[in-house]
């Protein structure tokens, strides 16, 4: 690749600066450059070859929930932006460009930008001094690198491993379908998402990176002498489209990436329920009649389902998946099937997978549709290895395609019963550099957008599933895709591994997603793959993964014994008691689920978020916080029965949830933690609506004061008008120690009870 040098400013475009940029002074142009500010506190670098960009269309960008449609949205777009007024200066060696409290000087030898705060003299971020755009004019080959700081964290990049803080790696921006992956170690997983965020002492911002090609993100893995501390991006194809987002602080950062990707879907409140899955059920010759087993046993051991999800099993021949196909020898009735799990109180979901095998029923129609992926070489359908063989994907920029999948989630699904529909093995992992598109009538290579094809997929259930029933709010999974998958629903961290460590660093995992605008996450209760876990690992595993927003109990063992709450008897009035206390506190999360659709706050978030003042909480990642007022401290060591807890500072401090007792802020207290007993602390001066012996309760939790206040989001549960109909209930807390509610219209009875009183 060739460094790009030297700028030369050609003036404003519009409301934005343009620059050419050349490997010398006086050599010839290989790229323009354009820097614009789109809001007082989102820019953005676009660089683009002499013969254009190298896809002119994206799917991640929405912001002020601006949907793009199935087409992409223009590169060029900046629809839904307020583009303030901007101001220019130029100087000797350098331009500048201001706008809304940003500006960007802009040098043009070394070229390089440094982005300001309004009143800062300091740059919060800078590019390297030395080379810091590079483009190969052999390839489609690009690489950014940015001024780097000691002290300074990373946090975000989707659901990769490891720990919170995400300095001093490098990661494959790729996805594939690690089962049983390392929580720690393994990369690429599921998701390409290059975005980050950097925190240190001139405050947080965030950088990401619109483009879909395979990359890497270095985080100060690499070290150069002839450069100073520095960090990374680098693509093998696509084109340079960054945006840069001025914070100054992380929960700034996080809602507007957020923000400009479209935001969160609102789930209905159904999901927020305990829910079932596993392979193995059906899998088996007998699936229906497991089915009828299993809605017997949660009656038998009192255990409450509020889904079953079904595996991809449903549609086998043989021991292979063919999507939209049912297995009548295991099902004779779908539509019994699913009338019986909603008389259980359980919505049935089905898993779909886009690989058409290589002798599916349905193959010859879609090869005469022109519906699969192909080789453009040969036209023929591009070869992709999947699960049981060889197969065919689905080509979801095809709008033949997209109508022969949603007919079969209708006819195949919907129509007998199902709910919702679980976008699943959906990475794409089609090797052929040969592999085309057909782009909505504008073809393009595969491996420029291998992501969009999932959020596509997910994209089409969610309107799928919104056709078929408009009164109701869809709910839909998907497990792969990239920056704006969660408008459409739900994701999770994968197929993960049943171990001690995967406690630990799916906890740091799922801190990242939530930083990264996937907020409607979770993590396979018990373990997906590997040993099946023993009594003391399967109860920490359900405390862990009971205060998510997706708790889903998912396994496949080689064993053949599947996770489910009563696979060891001895401990499940532990599982029981950690599975009832996340129904309590569903109204709670409803609440919380609401203000990550309608505000970008995630429910689940490192405690840094909420007490950034605190040094201590910064370096927590071992709790985390569940909506403003919980605090969750999982065991994730064999053998424990106490929990050392860092405890934020905080007025009035926090409140064990199990026993009352207050604790003060700004320590580390050691709680029992026996199996069953989940630590969890509530804020002094909160007030939580919760479910407790089947009604309403506002549990208050008097402050330093006396005081407390909390809120409850109502409706009906599902309606897909919950933006228009729904009411926040204001609750505060009275000095006669009852709770008064306040909001438009009738409120609903509840009960008060007071916590820790003061």
């Amino acid at each position: 690749m060739k460094a790009l040098t030297h700028g030369r400013f050609r003036g404003l475009d519009g409301h934005a600066a343009r620059f050419d940029l050349a490997a010398g002074p006086d050599a010839p142009a290989l790229a323009s450059l354009r820097v614009a500010i789109l809001e007082a506190d989102i820019g953005r670098v676009t660089l683009e070859r002499p013969e254009g960009t190298r896809l002119d269309r994206g799917w991640a960008i929405a912001p002020n929930r601006v949907e793009p449609p199935f087409e992409g949205r223009p590169r060029a777009s900046e629809e839904g932006f307020a583009i303030p007024p901007a101001t220019l200066a130029e100087s000797d060696g350098s331009v500048t460009l201001a706008a809304g409290g940003l500006r960007a000087e802009i040098r043009l030898a070394p070229f390089g930008i440094a982005w300001y705060r309004d009143g800062e003299t300091v740059p919060f971020l800078r590019d390297r001094p030395t080379q810091a755009y590079y483009l190969s004019r052999r390839t489609g080959a690009l690489a950014h690198s940015m001024e780097r700081h000691e002290g300074e964290r990373h946090y975000g990049l989707g659901d990769k491993a490891g720990p919170l803080d995400r300095t001093g790696r490098r990661f494959a921006i790729d996805a594939v379908d690690p089962c049983g992956y390392d929580a720690e170690l393994s990369d690429p997983l599921y998701k390409m998402l290059p975005f980050f965020i950097v925190d240190g002492a001139r405050g947080a911002h965030g950088v990401f990176y619109d483009n879909l090609a395979l990359a890497s993100v270095d985080l100060g893995c690499t070290l150069d002498n002839y450069h100073d501390l520095f960090r990374g991006y680098r693509a093998e194809d696509g084109d340079l489209d960054y945006y840069v987002l001025a914070g100054p602080t992380v929960p700034d950062v996080s809602r507007r990436f957020s923000w400009l990707t479209g935001g969160q879907a609102f789930p209905p409140r159904w999901t927020l329920g305990f829910a079932m899955t596993t392979m193995t059920i059906a899998d088996a010759p007998d699936a229906d009649r497991r089915i009828t087993a299993f809605i017997e046993d949660c009656r038998r051991h009192g255990i409450r389902c509020d889904s079953f999800h079904f595996g991809s099993g449903y549609t086998s021949i043989g021991h292979r998946r063919y999507v939209f196909n049912w297995n009548r020898d295991k099902f004779p009735d779908p539509a019994g099937t699913m009338a019986r799990l909603k008389a259980a109180g359980m919505v049935p979901v089905t898993n779909i997978k886009p690989c058409l095998l290589d002798d599916h029923p349905r193959l010859d129609e879609a090869r005469a549709k022109g519906i699969l992926v192909r080789d453009g070489e040969t036209g023929a359908p591009a070869v992709a290895q999947f699960w049981d063989g060889l197969g065919f994907h689905v080509d979801f920029t095809n709008p033949a395609g997209r109508a022969w999948w949603a007919d079969g989630i209708r006819t195949a699904l919907l129509d007998y019963g199902v709910t919702a529909v679980w976008s699943d093995n959906n990475e794409f992992e089609i090797w052929d550099e040969d592999a085309e598109v057909e782009g909505d009538g504008r073809p393009y290579r595969q491996a420029l957008a291998r992501p969009a094809q999932a959020l596509l997929m997910h994209k089409l259930a969610y309107e799928t599933q919104a056709a078929h029933a408009p009164d109701k709010r869809p709910y839909t999974i998907t497990r792969a895709g990239g920056a704006g998958i969660a408008r459409y629903g739900q994701t999770w961290s994968g197929d993960n591994e049943t171990a001690w460590k995967t406690l630990r660093f799916n906890l740091t995992q799922g801190l990242n997603m939530s930083l990264s605008g996937l907020h409607n996450i979770g993590h396979d209760v018990g373990g997906f793959h590997g040993p099946s876990p023993g009594p003391e690992l399967f109860c920490r595993f359900v405390e862990f993964c009971a205060l998510w927003p997706r708790m889903v109990m998912n396994s496949w063992k080689a064993s053949g014994i599947v996770n489910t709450p009563w696979m060891h008897p001895e401990v499940l009035p532990q599982v029981k008691a950690a599975m009832d206390l996340r129904h309590a506190l569903v109204p709670y999360l409803y609440t919380q689920m609401w203000r990550a659709a309608a505000a970008d706050i995630p429910v689940v978030r490192p405690l840094l978020w909420d007490f950034a003042a605190d040094p201590a909480a910064r370096d927590v990642e071992d709790a985390f916080m569940f909506g403003p007022d919980v605090l969750v401290a999982p065991v994730l060591e064999e053998g424990a029965t106490t929990r050392r807890v860092t405890l934020p500072a905080h007025p009035g401090g926090w409140v064990d949830w199990h026993d009352g007792t207050r604790h003060p802020g700004g320590r580390t207290v050691e709680v029992p933690a026996p199996l069953g007993r989940l630590p969890v602390f509530l804020r002094a001066g909160a007030i939580l609506p919760i479910d407790e012996a089947g009604g309403l309760t506002a549990l208050a939790v008097p402050g330093h004061d006396g005081t407390a206040t909390g809120s409850l989001y109502l409706d009906d549960g599902d309606t897909a008008r919950w933006r228009e109909t729904g009411r926040l209930v204001t609750l505060t807390l009275g000095a006669d120690g009852t709770v008064a509610a306040a909001a438009e219209g009738d409120l609903p009875a509840f009960k008060t009870r007071i916590l820790g009183a003061a």
